[in-house]
């Protein structure tokens, strides 16, 4: 069933402004996927956020002019997919480079991280890179850990001087006055 003009316009419309508001875009082929897989690939997405979509190469490079992830959506060919999100670049990398392990007829194409073009390599390096909040998580402890040595030193003189005090009244090294 053929799509409308109209419908079309209004595709491009409703896509163009989602992709505005998104920061990191990853665009695949997804070549003989059932639907299935296809529903078993948006459900790993939920959970980062990021919206995809089935999508045609002229309507995809129309919808994305004027956005950041403009360079990734030119003179795509073939059967094209993409992944978009306004989130963590990493936790969408990261899932969609496990469901290309599990299904090798899902492949990337090109991608787009903070209004910047990256290559297939550089979306499956991406894929390995701790998530924001291990990175936190790894930064307090580092800023954390100088504080914690000093309490622990400072506790240690008095905790010293008790263990003293304690051995040398067992031996009864003082005497009455």
């Amino acid at each position: 069933m053929a799509v409308t003009r109209a419908k079309k316009v209004a595709q491009v419309e409703k896509l163009g402004g989602e992709l505005k508001n998104a920061s990191s875009m990853i665009v695949a082929t997804y070549s003989k996927l059932t639907v299935t897989q296809d529903f078993e690939l948006r459900k790993a997405l939920r959970p980062t956020g990021a919206k995809y979509r089935v999508v045609k190469n002229t309507l995809a490079e129309r919808a994305g002019k004027g956005t950041k992830v403009e360079q990734a959506l030119k003179n795509l060919q073939g059967v094209t997919s993409i992944a978009y999100t306004e989130g963590d670049p990493v936790a969408l990398a990261k899932a969609l480079a496990k469901y290309a392990k599990e299904h090798p007829e899902f492949t990337f194409k090109a991608g787009v991280v903070e209004g910047r073009a990256i290559t297939v390599k550089e979306i499956e390096s991406l894929a390995t890179m701790p998530s924001k909040e291990e990175l936190y998580s790894k930064l307090l402890f580092l800023l954390n850990a100088p504080a914690q040595r000093l309490v622990t030193a400072m506790n240690a003189v008095g905790r010293n001087l008790a263990v003293v005090v304690s051995q040398g009244v067992e031996q009864k090294k003082f005497k009455e006055a």
